[in-house]
């Protein structure tokens, strides 16, 4: 009888738990739909602030504005900036590129990649060699390479039903395709953009030169997909053509940058921290709606339905928007640096990094137990099509944080054309849908608040 009892009430408290909780979300998810600022906010962001490459203009002024609007928002015992020194790339001049082949000149859209050096000032004029992997240099050695421009031209694999895959399974030669073709005596390197389409927008992104000599550094670009498909076609009838680069970009010296914080201190648990956040910084092409504008906003948002909704959290939550991810990832990095000094609890880590697509899901760092906790929630996200509960990356700026029992996640947005924009002059405000811009807000919130009400193990 007493295991009956037993039973009786710990089903009846666990349904009233679940009925409490579907309340909340429904609440949660009203007030990002029908009150919510994160639109405005990427507005002002995109189109009057414009692109925020680490150590520009942009990036100076996007600092000012968000933590101008975590002060006016109110609801944060704090707003603070965090100094941290950033990279400061140039990319100079429009670049230029064409295909030279029996002296018809193919115009083609490039750009130059994030770090990359600059060409002579009258450009470089050789003939081009195709490959589709750093390993085929090996094959090919420095007696077909030296001399030459190297043409890295492997698709991203559209076979791949999870873009984010495609991506990661194709974007070595971006980063790491110049430092490999300098030591076969290449003169600059090309690569195909990191897109799904087919389209007329090189797509940027950073590369790195590694631990070579800065004297063997050699330019590098992104030439767009279609322009890689042209090459290509026009390589298979002419071996022999040449290819002309021009650009004019200059990494100068290191500048000082901020990340921006609004932290709302704990009821219950103030010492336990949940952060919440995304990157400030954009490359210049575009505005940088989807990447990642819209983690910023979304971010803020939480902390604005917190306070439309009245709800008071038990631990200590902060909104961070971290500088320097695109090239660099300083801010991420000098997070994770004082919050060691400062010997804080850090229980949970979400960040938005994915576009402001409809959201899907959550990928998260945990472990099993963790796991199977956040994953009975599931239920209660489904109503929102809210459906995939992964274990996988969370994100680049929460990646260096560590905690004793720390669970990190990342907002999964449907990815389907997330490349279509990625690091591209098309990811502006236009690109954006406002109400799923506010479902992914709505569904961080939702998390955030479980986390919060019933912790980690």
């Amino acid at each position: 009888m007493k295991k009956l009892l037993f039973l009786f009430l710990f089903t009846s408290l666990f349904g009233f738990a679940q009925n409490s909780d579907e309340n909340q979300l429904k609440e949660i998810y009203k007030s990002a739909l029908t009150n919510s600022k994160c639109y405005t906010w990427l507005d002002d962001l995109s189109n009057k602030i414009g692109s925020r490459l680490s150590g520009s203009v942009g990036a100076q002024k996007a600092v000012e504005y968000t933590k101008a609007q975590m002060e006016e928002l109110g609801g944060f015992d704090k707003v603070f900036l965090q100094e941290v020194m950033v990279p400061k790339w140039v990319r100079g001049e429009k670049e230029t590129a064409y295909i030279l082949d029996n002296k018809t000149k193919i115009k083609v859209p490039v750009c130059a990649l994030g770090g990359s050096v600059a060409t002579p000032k009258k450009g470089i004029t050789a003939e081009v060699i195709e490959v589709h992997s750093t390993k085929e240099l090996e094959t090919l050695g420095a007696d077909k390479i030296k001399g030459k421009i190297v043409f890295y031209n492997r698709p991203m694999d559209n076979a791949q039903i999870e873009s984010m895959n495609a991506y990661s399974g194709a974007v070595d030669q971006r980063y790491a395709g110049a430092k490999e073709a300098s030591k076969y005596g290449a003169v600059a390197t090309i690569v195909r953009s990191m897109n799904l389409k087919l389209d007329d927008f090189p797509h940027t992104g950073a590369q790195s030169y590694g631990d070579i000599p800065k004297t063997q550094y050699i330019p590098t670009a992104a030439i767009s997909t279609n322009g890689a498909e042209l090459l290509s076609k026009k390589l298979k009838e002419n071996s022999k053509l040449t290819f002309y680069l021009k650009q004019s970009c200059q990494q100068m010296e290191d500048v000082l940058s901020y990340n921006v914080i609004g932290e709302i201190k704990g009821s219950e648990h103030p010492e336990n921290i949940i952060v919440v956040g995304g990157h400030l910084d954009s490359w210049d092409l575009a505005d940088g709606s989807h990447d990642d504008g819209a983690g910023v906003v979304q971010s803020l948002e939480v902390a604005n339905v917190f306070k439309n909704i009245g709800y008071k959290p038990k631990n200590t939550i902060r909104v961070v928007l971290f500088m320097n991810e695109e090239n660099g990832g300083r801010g991420g990095k000098k997070y994770q640096e004082l919050a060691q000094i400062n010997k804080e609890n850090h229980i949970f880590a979400l960040e938005s990094d994915s576009g402001g697509f409809s959201p899907r899901g959550f990928s998260f760092e945990s472990d099993d137990a963790n796991f199977a906790k956040i994953s009975n929630w599931k239920t209660l996200f489904e109503p929102y099509l809210i459906h995939s509960f992964t274990k996988g990356h969370s994100g680049s700026d929460i990646e260096p944080l560590t905690g004793t029992k720390i669970v990190k996640a990342g907002l999964h947005p449907d990815s389907q054309r997330y490349f279509d924009y990625h690091h591209a002059a098309n990811d502006k405000f236009d690109a954006i849908n406002k109400r799923e811009l506010e479902l992914g807000a709505a569904t961080m919130t939702s998390l955030i608040y479980l986390i919060d009400k019933y912790g980690v193990e």
